[in-house]
């Protein structure tokens, strides 16, 4: 079992791939860095350590912030946490799903040539993100709703933006799982928790 340093890398993927998708539904626009390191973990499959499936630490510090406003009881923003808890019992679902998880698989590879040549946050490899995620983890319960603005999430490329983070986003919600993460680090390791994130803030 992975170490809590480890493990707040996985949420902290989670939490800030899944404010982008919060800021995509709401102003149909990401911060494009942070937008590229989620798309870009979903094609890490076989990376060497959690921090190099976000291409480095450095690159979490947006959702290592998130995560402290968390632990701290002052989240930025309410909506989060709840979405958070959507993804992480979706991804229950998906893990014990095995031919789901076996066609998103196959969706990656598929895309992979693409992300590598064009860059995984290109419309096309974000559509067909979207689409896998559209195909797949949609059909999964309980569904994960997204808020914002209707005029944005009339849009196929921000549904297709949005839809493409979410699998992101269930992409650290199950690295956390592989590195030991449970509920119980909510309930029972908040300062654990919490001194693992300000050492990695540091």
């Amino acid at each position: 079992m992975a170490d809590l340093s480890e493990r707040v890398l996985a949420l902290a993927g989670l939490a800030q791939a899944l404010a982008q998708v919060r800021r995509i539904a709401d102003t149909g626009q990401a911060n494009a860095a942070v937008l590229s390191t989620a798309l870009d973990s979903v094609f890490r499959i076989d990376a060497s350590s959690p921090a190099a499936v976000y291409g480095g630490a450095a690159n979490l510090r947006p959702g290592l912030v998130l995560l402290q406003d968390y632990f701290v009881n002052r989240p930025a923003d309410e909506h989060l946490p709840r979405l958070a808890l959507s993804v992480l019992q979706l991804e229950r679902r998906f893990v014990r799903d095995r031919a789901v998880a076996d066609k998103v698989l196959r969706g990656i590879h598929a895309q992979a040539g693409d992300a590598y040549r064009l860059g995984s946050s290109h419309p096309d490899v974000i559509a067909a993100l979207g689409a896998l995620y559209a195909e797949t983890l949609s059909h999964l319960r309980p569904r994960v709703l997204v808020q914002g603005n209707p005029h944005y999430l009339g849009q196929t490329g921000v549904v297709a933006e949005v839809r493409a983070t979410l699998l992101a986003a269930v992409r650290s919600a199950v690295l956390w799982r592989q590195l030991g993460g449970s509920y119980w680090d909510f309930l029972l390791r908040r300062r654990a928790m919490l001194d693992a994130i300000e050492a990695r803030l540091d």
